[in-house]
């Protein structure tokens, strides 16, 4: 019988943020570290109060190795400055820590990580939520929520609602992915969008 892939024998033996940042780019606990440039880990301080937590890195991010530096980022910048969120005291990262995509010609277009991609890489995000101690997680997405809630949670019911999430952290928070703002048909739509996005981080603030 086959052993499922996972990061686990990957993470060194001391895990702090440090260490687990430097042990993620040797890791091969799935197929998606091999067309990737990188391995992007989370960014933040070992002490933030709120964990927000994305998908997987995109294309921009592959290439620097830092999430939430492309067009989505700028956007959960705002959003978070709105929301009285100060920026530089959250911890950022994602529910994978490899780019998936599919070639297009010379664009790279992403892909959906599946439930495998998600369990192998669970033990990266396990270690990063142990070493911040959160008070509130925010899944940025139902890719993201799902990977920590459950495969029948949705967002659409239950975005902006305090979760209690013991042992992860006191509290869960749902929203969309920022990158769901720039996706609207109209700057109406996205106008619309970016306050409920906002809304929910003014939830979070509450929590706080």
């Amino acid at each position: 019988m086959d052993t499922p892939e996972s990061a686990e024998p990957f993470l060194p033996a001391r895990r702090t943020l440090t260490a687990l940042r430097a042990a993620v780019q040797e890791c091969r606990g799935c197929p998606l570290h091999g067309p990737a440039t990188q391995a992007v880990f989370g960014e933040g301080s070992a002490g933030a109060e709120v964990v927000l937590l994305g998908e997987q890195p995109g294309d921009r991010e592959d290439l620097e190795g830092a999430p939430f530096v492309g067009p989505a980022g700028r956007e959960l910048d705002r959003g978070l400055e709105a929301a009285g969120i100060d920026r530089r005291a959250v911890y950022v990262t994602n529910a994978v820590k490899h780019f998936k995509f599919e070639p297009r010609g010379k664009r790279r277009i992403h892909q959906k990580p599946n439930w495998s991609e998600l369990a192998a890489c669970r033990p990266w995000l396990d270690a990063e939520l142990a070493a911040v101690r959160p008070t509130v997680i925010v899944c940025l997405g139902a890719t993201a929520a799902q990977s920590l809630l459950g495969r029948s949670f949705r967002v659409t019911r239950q975005r902006g609602e305090p979760i209690e999430a013991e042992p992860l952290a006191p509290w869960i928070v749902a929203t969309v992915h920022p990158s769901s703002i720039l996706r609207q048909r109209d700057d109406d739509s996205r106008h619309a969008e970016r306050e409920s996005f906002i809304r929910d981080l003014e939830v979070v603030a509450t929590l706080l």
